[in-house]
């Protein structure tokens, strides 16, 4: 790294070596909060230096090379002189900066140039150890690209918005800076770094991968595993509130009986949280005696809860091990050469082919998508229990609070009923979001790109799902904390009373009807910081 970068001593932060190949989700997660620096190894330094001489030594033969010594995509006939090679490299930022639509998060930016950085790193790629380490000194320093998210096909990588993390390198475009949208070459002059000029396929190295997309499938998967904490534990809590019956979760139905990995730990996850609880009761303990000689009887309550509780490890479980395999995936992807075409140092020659292809995040993203929808459902179908009075066992309905009929406040207020409405609507959004995304491929680039993955849809739709899993989850959580209040919160086990009081520290109790959106948004934000997850395991 160059002498302007922050140093982790300073700045607190750990550092983390890019070696090409054992980088992992956590470390991606990590970056986008900005709680690591990053430099390239060593060993990695000198992987890069080898393909870059083989590199050179390729064009000095003057054989046509891929994006190197011919143009891209179908123009893949024609071949320039070596002496044009670098000129190419500047236009392919050019003719790719097309995108359009919103603006990706500065955390999706981080990631996407630590992804691309490690891809580099590697050692394939043909490229010179300074632009791995222009890049990741923008990044130490939180200097973000300005990305549009709509342009890409996945297909031969994420040209168009990588095409913007080459264009802050190079001092043009926009770049976010402590928080303010500011000319890259403002920035870079004002951190005394100079614009990096490319030469032969450093262009196409930066804009030809999946780092973008796999960006948002880092997050989407971090996200979607904090979820799935949070739904054991709202699981747990809606049971109390419901009087449950917590033998639904004991360890012979799953352990032994049905043993699914993720199902095994939901239901543990569920037992472990409900030990204690005053307020729920085990199948043995729910009626006590017999029928007394009699041959009827109608019991106060019934033997099984619905669904929604009682097979919520099976809906949580298989969440929880789409996220196992899709984390394989993910973790192979960030740590491969997704760039085409790559120098095989060690066969002497340069290999061209289709890394740059996005099916596996596409695919993976697809999976997640439905797996999170499905708990989508899942959580608007507890809320509708805990709020609704035919279901919700003697709670009031939509959770008011309790008033007596002469109370003048009596029957004018409604409660969670406009946030019950909110979260089937989000729920509705994330099922139609849900759609396979990876079977519409769309032939382009004059019909050279005529299969494609469509991964970098795939994994922003991911995203779309994950951020509206988080605000109805707030939604019920919210419902969760009311209901055991109403209950009488001291009955319940000591963990979900640890929970309820720390969203009491942040939302208070609904004793009459309120504006509730700033509400959504505070809750939304304690469970994106993974704080509700920490009592679960």
């Amino acid at each position: 790294m160059t002498a302007t970068a922050l140093p982790h001593e300073v700045t607190g932060q750990t550092l983390l070596e890019l070696d090409g190949a054992s980088l992992t989700i956590r470390d991606a997660l990590e970056v986008s909060r900005r709680d690591r620096v990053v430099r390239l190894s060593e060993p990695a330094a000198r992987a890069v230096r080898a393909s870059r001489r083989l590199k050179h030594e390729l064009i000095d033969r003057e054989i046509p090379i891929y994006g190197v010594t011919t143009g891209f995509g179908d123009s893949a006939h024609r071949q320039i002189s070596p002496a044009k090679a670098g000129r190419l490299q500047q236009n392919i930022l050019r003719f790719m900066g097309v995108g359009t639509g919103p603006i990706a998060p500065p955390e999706v930016a981080r990631v996407t140039m630590l992804l691309r950085a490690n891809c580099l790193a590697k050692g394939n790629s043909g490229v010179r150890v300074g632009l791995i380490e222009h890049l990741l000194e923008l990044l130490n320093h939180d200097v973000t690209p300005y990305i549009p998210e709509r342009g890409s096909c996945g297909a031969s990588g994420d040209l168009a918005p990588l095409s913007y993390v080459g264009r802050a390198l190079a001092g043009d475009g926009f770049v976010s800076f402590d928080g303010e949208r500011r000319p890259a070459s403002e920035v870079l002059a004002a951190l005394g770094i100079e614009p990096f000029m490319l030469e032969a396929k450093e262009g196409l190295a930066l804009t030809n991968g999946t780092s973008f997309m796999s960006a948002f499938a880092c997050l989407a998967v971090g996200a979607a595993r904090e979820l799935a904490d949070l739904a054991d534990l709202m699981t747990a809590m809606a049971s109390e509130a419901l009087i449950g019956n917590r033998g639904h979760f004991n360890a012979f139905l799953f352990d032994q009986a049905k043993p699914h990995p993720g199902m095994v730990t939901s239901a543990r996850h569920i037992r472990e949280l409900l030990a204690d609880s005053r307020l729920v009761a085990d199948s043995d303990e729910l009626f006590p005696g017999g029928l007394n000689g009699a041959g009827f009887r109608e019991l106060d309550r019934h033997v099984q809860d619905k669904y929604s509780i009682r097979c919520a490890p099976h809906v949580i479980g298989v969440l929880r091990d789409v996220i196992d395999w899709v984390e394989q995936w993910i973790t192979i992807e960030i740590n491969s050469s997704d760039d085409n075409p790559l120098f095989n140092v060690a066969g002497g020659r340069v290999e061209s082919g289709g890394n740059f292809y996005g099916g596996h995040i596409g695919q993976a993203m697809d999976s997640l998508k439905v797996a999170l929808a499905n708990l989508c459902d899942l959580i608007d179908r507890q809320l509708e229990l805990v709020v609704d009075e035919k279901f919700n066992r003697g709670l009031t309905a939509n959770l008011i609070a309790r008033f007596d009929a002469s109370h003048p406040e009596a029957g004018l207020h409604h409660g969670f009923k406009g946030l019950q409405l909110c979260a089937s609507a989000m729920t509705a959004e994330a099922m139609h979001l849900c759609a396979p995304t990876t079977i519409h491929s769309r032939s382009t680039e004059a019909h050279n790109q005529d299969k494609v993955s469509m991964g970098t849809i795939a994994a922003r739709d991911a995203r779309s799902i994950v951020e509206l899993a988080q605000n109805i989850a707030a939604i019920h959580l919210m419902a969760c904390c009311q209901a055991l209040e109403l209950r009488g919160v001291d009955q319940a086990s000591p963990r979900t009373e640890d929970a309820f009081r720390l969203v009491r520290e942040h939302i208070p109790f609904l004793d009459r009807d309120r504006y509730l959106d700033e509400d959504i948004a505070t809750t939304a934000a304690l469970i994106g910081s993974g704080a509700m997850s920490e009592f679960v395991g």
